[in-house]
């Protein structure tokens, strides 16, 4: 074996700096250096990987190797894949984020100040959540009906067939269940159906509208959006699109309920001190949104339609769609609150003993009453708020049972002291089928996508004023506190970290240190940071120092069970997902420049974090460039492609498509290099 002198005087010179180095044993009594002979290496020596072993390695072969990382790429996956906070963490916080958010009922001293608060609540939730930018012009359009056959030949009342538009363009179908015998004023009911794929043919739905017609009132029968005559070509998810235009998606769902009530009341017949509304699961959600919210409505019988936001952030199966949770309506209003709102007239609160799918009456009904009962006995009103539980069956339904209790709380409401029989009459025979009940509709019949793709059409629009700030307050970027937690085993090469953000969040991250370091690259993927082995090599060979993170609902920081539906709250109590994403990646950015001394560079992999990223570059400039792979190009394509917030919730940020496109958010990072790969 022959080695160059000059190279055996290195290696030698390297052996006593490694060596001095190993422990007590490398140092006599007056600590002078000495060289352990070959066959009495100690410990550390021997370590695999450590810079002894590794000379020893070079001599024995007559090789001498460059000083680089010995991370293979299956060490990398192990790394990556190590849980750093587990599955349970990301629920359990986004839960207390959530629940902590959801406004108290206010206190009040008597009647007048409760009413005060009531009529604030109310316009602040139809003018800043329901009417919000966009939306606001189809506010007051007026009310176009058109009537189709009538079926007749039925015992006691009609059905006549119709659609009228909740906004331009947009048709709802309808039948109306007349009394064939109608004198003076009679009492008017708006019977809305939930999530049953058949719609307005829902049998039970018919039951209903066929006893109260037999009673002797005039009864609309609306569809519903997504459902009956509209599945499968707008799902509810879809109504976001609108809120990332800057249009509230919860108007349409909101118009289809009051342009409905526009056609009960214009009946000649219709009295308007008697007006109803009543409905199961998604109907009892209607339920309660329009009757709090339009004080038309005198009497309103949710079934089985809601809870509130704190109940819901801790019950999963009570998470609601995105109607049910629309951008900031918890800034304004809990769900409790639009309870105690009906306290100037009457409601019938029901739930089922054992309902398996949602608003189970053990945990959703006793906060409701607790909020709600005190204002109604404040305005001496409270008997007129009233509930019901089913215990047979007590699943999910409106069935005999809780239809009786509805008959009967429209005899105590509407018929006080009149001879009145609550008793259901047995309609059965009555029923008709899907297809019996279809009414005309356009081909060219509006949904949420084509009011989207026509919307979008000349947005972003141009504005005055200082276009990061707005920006920022938008996505409602979040300046977190950082504090940096290692966990697991410390080594030279890789780190684990638990990244806490302020009290609110904690971001799993890996870091990854070659022997020479040339950078820092912060990266984040769709896919998480355990499919970046392959990435995380290549950035190492090339001298990157390695910080491969988990921000918000991706990777280990995805939220386990019902995991879009938290984020759709979070938007519903005035947060944003794509804020809380960039406020993560910036202060990590900040933590790595200041911690390694060195600028970043963000490598961002997949469509969906590559909006967040951007963001987080415009939010600091520790970020020294950016590196986009399969990214996102435009916010539109969201909508071309017709995704809902089931598939992107972290997207549906409301107004960001108004004025910002991802080419505006680019040209505030410039000088910054942004490459798309």
């Amino acid at each position: 074996m022959k080695i160059a002198f000059s190279q055996l005087i290195m290696v030698f010179g390297l052996a006593l700096w490694v060596i001095s180095g190993c422990g007590e044993k490398a140092e006599n009594i007056t600590g002078e250096k000495q060289v352990i002979a070959a066959s009495e290496p100690c410990e550390q020596c021997l370590t695999p990987g450590s810079r002894a072993s590794f000379l020893q390695a070079s001599i024995s072969d007559g090789r001498f190797v460059a000083d680089e990382s010995s991370l293979t790429t299956e060490q990398i996956t192990q790394s990556l894949r190590q849980t750093i906070i587990g599955s349970d963490l990301p629920l359990a916080e986004v839960q207390l984020f959530n629940e902590s958010r959801v406004p108290e009922m206010p206190r009040v001293r008597n009647a007048a100040e409760w009413q005060a608060k009531a009529d604030q609540i109310r316009r602040d939730v139809l003018d800043n959540v329901v009417y919000r930018g966009n939306a606001a012009v189809w506010r007051d359009t007026k009310l176009k009906v058109e009537w189709f056959e009538t079926i007749d030949g039925l015992p006691g009342y009609r059905i006549k067939k119709l659609r009228f538009e909740c906004l331009p363009g947009w048709w709802i179908p309808a039948l109306l269940y007349e009394p064939l015998k109608l004198k003076g004023k009679v009492p008017v009911v708006m019977n809305v159906n939930g999530h049953a794929r058949s719609g307005k043919s829902t049998p039970q739905k018919q039951e209903r509208c066929i006893n109260l017609a037999k009673r002797g009132m005039i009864v609309l029968n609306p569809e519903w959006i997504g459902m009956g005559q509209f599945a499968n070509r707008m799902g509810h998810y879809q109504m976001n699109q609108l809120d990332l235009c800057g249009a509230a998606g919860i108007a349409p769902f909101y118009l289809n309920m009051s342009k409905g009530l526009d056609v009960l009341l214009a009946h000649p017949n219709a009295d308007s001190n008697r007006v109803a509304v009543a409905g199961l699961s998604g109907g009892g959600w209607q339920t309660i949104f329009i009757s709090s919210l339009d004080t038309r409505v005198k009497l309103a019988n949710p079934v089985a339609g809601y809870s509130s936001f704190k109940t819901r952030a801790r019950h999963g199966k009570d998470l609601g769609d995105s109607e049910q949770t629309p951008n900031d309506l918890a800034l304004y209003a809990d769900y409790a609150h639009l309870t105690a709102m009906m306290a100037d007239r009457s409601i019938l609160l029901t739930n089922n003993a054992y309902d398996g799918c949602c608003f189970a009456a053990g945990h959703a009904l006793p906060p409701l009453i607790d909020a709600a009962a005190p204002i109604f006995s404040l305005l001496g009103r409270r008997d007129q708020l009233r509930s019901h539980i089913n215990h047979k069956p007590g699943t999910h339904n409106f069935d005999e049972d809780n239809r009786e209790q509805f008959y009967r709380m429209i005899g105590h409401v509407f018929y006080p002291g009149q001879k009145y029989d609550w008793r259901e009459i047995p309609s059965k025979k009555e029923i008709k089928t899907y297809e019996e009940l279809v009414v005309p509709l356009p081909e060219d019949n509006h949904n949420f996508n084509s009011l989207a793709l026509g919307l979008m059409k000349n947005l972003p629009k141009p504005f005055k004023g200082d276009s990061r700030a707005r920006l920022l307050k938008m996505v409602k970027a979040c300046d977190y506190k950082l504090n940096a937690k290692k966990t697991g085993e410390d080594s030279k090469e890789v780190l684990h970290y638990q990244f806490e953000m302020g009290k609110d969040w904690t971001v799993p991250g890996t870091v990854f240190t070659p022997k020479e370091v040339k950078g820092i690259t912060l990266l984040i993927a769709d896919q998480g940071r355990k499919s970046q082995a392959v990435e995380v090599k290549a950035l190492l060979d090339a001298g990157q120092r390695v910080v491969a993170i988990d921000p918000f609902f991706f990777g280990e920081s995805k939220i386990k069970s019902r995991d879009f539906l938290h984020v759709l709250l979070l938007h519903a109590v005035g947060e944003r997902a794509l804020g809380i994403q960039s406020g993560q990646i910036a202060a990590i950015a900040k933590w790595a420049k200041k911690e390694f001394g060195q600028s970043v560079q963000l490598n961002s992999i997949g469509p969906r974090l590559s909006v967040a990223a951007r963001i987080a570059a415009v939010q600091t400039d520790a970020i020294n460039s950016l590196s986009l792979r399969d990214p996102m190009t435009s916010l539109k394509s969201v909508i071309r492609e017709n995704k809902g917030a089931n598939h992107m919730p972290e997207m549906m940020c409301f107004g960001l498509l108004e004025y910002f496109d991802l080419a505006q958010i680019e040209s505030l990072i410039a000088p910054r290099k942004v490459e798309l790969d």
